[in-house]
């Protein structure tokens, strides 16, 4: 099977994917192009998936990746480093051809961008941690730094979690109405005692509030479609103790 790679018009001027789960080597749970280092899968598998997924985007770059920790952290990397001394962030930017930036999610929603013009791309890692914290407005002054102007920054949103699949509590929702009382427009009723959140949509509005010149939110459900994207809440909610991860690069021409 080959590895699915879904584009976006928004960011024809740079190499860019987000991919799912197809065309990997990795079995069991996590069958496919599992690229989770911290997943329990076999590593030869996991570097093999990793390998591939670059060479389905930006085959002459190196890969460079972060540890993610749901933060708001961004970094700016000048060259690729060993997996095993990624720093921890959420977040990163370049204004370096050679360097393909990798962001891994299993619901949480990746973010590619790029002011072509300016020659500058970011990658970030939004949960609703991340979301609610600001990675994206971090990634953007981080990019600016670099010389992008955020009005010609082009911004997607890939797979992730959609308000139908994303079951919350009332405090969960409390939080983020507790930052701003507009917010209350991301949550619909759902079950007794529960709410839907719309992670995708509230990201799209962080990054438009921004100044971001143009948005797009792919509107792709990891957890619905179960044959394309690793799902974290899946998983869970299958009673299964591991779960793949998939991969979102970008890199510039």
């Amino acid at each position: 099977m080959s590895i699915d790679v879904v584009a976006s018009p928004l960011l024809d001027g740079v190499r860019h994917g987000f991919l799912g789960r197809q065309g990997g080597v990795s079995t069991g749970l996590v069958a496919g192009l599992n690229v989770g280092l911290g997943s329990a899968d076999d590593p030869l598998a996991v570097a093999e998936n990793r390998r591939r997924a670059l060479a389905a985007v930006a085959p002459d770059a190196a890969l460079v990746t972060v540890f993610q920790v749901h933060g708001i952290e961004v970094v700016t990397p000048d060259t690729a480093w060993p997996d095993d001394a990624r720093p921890p962030a959420d977040a990163l930017v370049t204004d370096r051809p050679g360097l393909a930036l990798g962001i891994l999610t299993a619901d949480c929603a990746p973010v590619l961008f790029a002011d072509v013009d300016a020659g500058v791309i970011g990658a970030a890692h939004a949960g609703w941690k991340g979301a609610i914290g600001g990675v994206t407005d971090a990634t953007i002054t981080a990019m600016e730094g670099l010389g992008a102007r955020r009005d010609r920054i082009s911004a997607v949103v890939g797979p992730c979690i959609a308000q139908a699949s994303y079951e919350i509590d009332e405090g969960f929702r409390a939080r983020f109405v507790a930052v701003d009382i507009d917010n209350e427009r991301f949550f619909v009723a759902g079950r007794p005692g529960h709410m839907q959140f719309d992670l995708p949509g509230y990201v799209a509005q962080r990054l438009s509030a921004a100044g971001v010149g143009r948005v797009e939110v792919l509107g792709l459900d990891t957890l619905e479609l179960d044959s394309r994207f690793y799902s974290f809440r899946r998983a869970t909610l299958a009673g299964e103790p591991d779960y793949g991860r998939q991969i979102s690069l970008i890199a510039l021409r």
